[in-house]
């Protein structure tokens, strides 16, 4: 198979067998998963709440996932035929493209982006076409771009906002714009929002949310960004009921139901978690801030970041590939970070770097980065 292993769990692998290496690498929350979430978990457990529940997810976790999306974002799906609750993101969007393409329709996906999409499409029979981001754009896709990508075989843009790797968010002046675009081309959109609750500063807006969008948009979210829940695997997807009903099927025979216990975890991260994620998102808002300060005093260029957890620094200026300066800085000053390649082709030249660490570990981190960077530039 041509499909190549993520290029994130390549540099993963290796910090994991080295001493006093630093990680910066991972996109999971440093958190712990907030104690009355926890309690709701082993409490159900305690319960011997251990049964399979419905294959769309448990009926109380998806009223309040449909409540949660009304009062944040201002969507509205209906609970019963609307939302299925999934194993992380990651199978929404696997599902999400097998219910949706048939072989040879083509996805649009804007990269850099999470490593996941191209695979995805490829494994759903789809024909995954690139839309190259460019820096000097905060890597926002713009209209042009999709104008010039689409075909008479595209039938699926992704939208990968607030973006991992770059961190990049698309506000609403920028999302206008591809809404008429989306809407005469009879276009599908899959709109990751894995990230809609940390944004700085910006607040978060949906496709979804603008006339003619909702009934051909999926919205993918979950609870691993927001709620420091990556180990529990619990997310969802949220689209017409017309797609919902193949996607729950696909999801029947492939995978049963979502985690039971997560569920449970889930209503109460959804119910009671918002000055939780509040706390997050001011912590990292610190770390980002610092962050870019840092790698800008470096020499490094850096555009600010207003979404996730993540910077993607330009290190063309040191004269090295990021496949290169990763591998060096690992091995030189036992620091990991992610090839911009990770994420597409046009992410060469840049790094990611994860701020979902402790500033403690970011500051020994930053003084190894600026050490070698200092001393490739001599």
């Amino acid at each position: 198979m041509s499909i190549q292993p993520s290029g994130i769990r390549k540099f993963f692998d290796i910090v994991t067998e080295m001493k006093d290496a630093i990680s910066l690498g991972v996109g999971e929350p440093d958190f712990d998963t907030p104690w009355h979430i926890r309690e709701e978990g082993i409490y159900s457990l305690e319960k011997g709440r251990t049964f399979y529940t419905s294959n769309a997810g448990l009926k109380d976790l998806k009223i309040e996932i449909s409540n949660y999306l009304k009062r944040r974002f201002g969507l509205e799906y209906d609970y019963n035929n609307e939302v299925l609750v999934t194993v992380g993101g990651s199978e929404a969007i696997d599902v999400a493209l097998r219910a949706m393409l048939d072989p040879g329709d083509e996805v649009l996906i804007p990269q850099p982006c999470f490593v996941s999409y191209e695979p995805c499409t490829i494994l759903a029979g789809g024909k995954p076409v690139i839309i190259e981001l460019k820096g000097e754009n905060e890597f926002k896709l713009t209209r042009e771009q999709l104008l010039d990508a689409i075909t008479d075989k595209t039938k699926v843009l992704f939208l990968p906002y607030p973006n991992n790797p770059t961190g990049a968010i698309m506000e609403y002046e920028d999302l206008k714009p591809l809404v008429d675009i989306i809407i005469e081309k009879d276009l599908y959109v899959i709109s990751d929002e894995i990230y809609s609750e940390l944004t700085y500063g910006r607040k978060h807006v949906s496709i979804a949310s603008f006339p003619g969008m909702k009934e051909r948009t999926i919205v993918i979210n979950g609870f691993s960004k927001s709620y420091a829940m990556t180990g529990w695997r619990l997310g969802y997807a949220a689209g017409p009921s017309v797609i919902m009903a193949q996607m729950i099927k696909i999801h029947q025979f492939a995978i049963m139901c979502a985690p039971t216990t997560s569920q449970y975890a889930g209503i109460e991260a959804i119910k009671n978690g918002d000055a939780d994620v509040e706390m997050m998102r001011d912590a990292y808002d610190k770390r980002r801030r610092y962050l870019v300060h840092a790698l800008r005093n470096m020499g490094l260029e850096c555009f600010e970041p207003y979404g996730a957890f993540y910077v993607f620094p330009c290190i063309k200026s040191l004269g090295m590939t990021s496949e290169e300066f990763a591998t060096k800085l690992l091995h030189e000053e036992k620091v990991a970070v992610v090839p911009g390649t990770a994420f597409g082709n046009c992410g060469e030249g840049y790094l990611r770097i994860s701020y979902a660490y402790s500033i403690d570990n970011l500051k020994i981190a930053l003084e190894r980065i600026g050490r070698f960077v200092e001393n490739y530039r001599k």
